[in-house]
């Protein structure tokens, strides 16, 4: 490695932006992250790490942590939504562990978001920092803020989301493609549910729609539910939105009585507009690149939108580790040639929403190892 000190920008303080910071700093890089929001909300969502994201956050010295307060599923159930019947069962325990090489992990968002963040010091995420323009010359990227503030690093990473302003900048500006279906989600106590016992993972899937019902920590004493759910009407892509929970039960009124027990139960839910985008072209210009959400946003349905992000952040760090200042603009490319056509087919794989696809391609998305894959130069 070069002597001289690599500097590098992040703009986004959510998983990829948090794993990217941490993982750079492993190798000796400075980095400051550059976060619009003023301060982290525990917004009521559950998510899913796989054993390749699992992998990478073992790499980071946090798989105990997350351990710890996920649940750990034997199995999780795809279940006809009408009569229960078992569609596929995949089994996650010890054997599932051992082929993989790391577990399934389930838990609430936020505990996995300050897992990461508790390996970034504070003083490296600057809040209330929204950026509005860039530039860069040979040398690195100047940012400017809405604040009026600015600020130069030797590289910038785009970790800032699905309305990433940096992508937009670099294609121009884009409509995502309204999927015509919402997300209606949340988490709340399992001690409000009565009447029904509830399994650790299911999937209860109909023709035109589904509802992922899990539990997100290994006392079982939270549950979170997430859907699919037909409404060409709404198109509010917003994590925030209120949902109405007398239609929510209306949409669902013909699933299992354990569904409707759940839903039932439920104090209050959000949803969101659920889109889709196509692959970029492109991720990288010169000393400034995309990483996780803002190059690849998906589906939900695969589980894996954050475990690819974290991916990207392990990869990254991989590919500048030798770069010297000089050699940043390669190493990116280097990052994109290695990363694009995986995220690329899981988004494609996840908007089918295909368990015999799912079914059939699990080896390829749990067996990878985003620290001993093979680099493409």
């Amino acid at each position: 490695m070069s002597g001289q000190k690599k500097t590098a920008a992040i703009i986004g303080a959510g998983m990829g932006g948090l794993a990217t910071a941490a993982n750079l700093r492993r190798i000796g890089i400075e980095v400051t992250i550059y976060e619009q929001a003023r301060a982290f909300a525990r917004v009521g969502a559950g998510i899913q790490q796989g054993p390749n994201s699992v992998k990478v956050l073992r790499g980071m010295g946090l798989e105990e942590r997350v351990r710890s307060v996920a649940f750990h599923p034997e199995m999780t159930r795809y279940r006809d939504a009408a009569t229960g019947d078992l569609l596929w069962q995949r089994t996650q325990g010890a054997e599932y562990e051992e082929k993989y090489g790391a577990p399934q992990l389930l838990l609430h968002r936020a505990d996995l978001h300050e897992a990461l963040a508790s390996i970034v010091p504070a003083d490296v995420i600057q809040r209330s920092k929204k950026l509005i323009d860039f530039r860069q010359d040979g040398d690195g990227v100047d940012m400017f803020f809405a604040d009026g503030s600015s600020a130069r690093a030797d590289m910038m990473i785009a970790a800032d989301g699905v309305h990433s302003m940096v992508r937009e900048r670099m294609h121009g500006p884009e409509q995502p493609r309204f999927t015509g279906r919402v997300a209606y989600r949340t988490t709340f106590p399992t001690a409000l549910i009565k009447n029904v016992e509830v399994e650790g993972s299911t999937k209860w899937m109909a023709k035109d729609r589904h509802i992922v019902i899990y539990f997100t920590n290994p006392r079982k004493d939270e549950v979170y539910f997430v859907t699919s759910t037909p409404e060409p009407s709404f198109n509010i892509e917003s994590w925030s939105t209120e949902g109405d929970l007398d239609q929510l039960l209306r949409e669902y009124s013909e699933f299992h009585p354990i569904v409707r027990g759940v839903l039932e139960a439920c104090p209050a839910v959000h949803k969101w507009a659920l889109v889709e985008r196509d692959p970029l072209p492109f991720w990288t210009q010169g000393r400034i690149t995309l990483l996780g959400d803002s190059c690849h946003p998906m589906t939900p349905y695969m589980a894996q939108g954050a475990g690819t992000s974290i991916e990207d952040a392990a990869i990254l760090a991989r590919c500048l580790a030798d770069a010297s200042t000089s050699d940043i603009p390669r190493a990116l490319k280097i990052y994109e040639a290695n990363r694009k056509p995986r995220t690329s087919w899981i988004q494609a794989s996840s908007s089918t929403n295909d368990i015999e696809r799912f079914r059939r391609e699990q080896d390829q998305v749990f067996s990878y190892n985003a620290w001993e894959t093979p680099l493409a130069a």
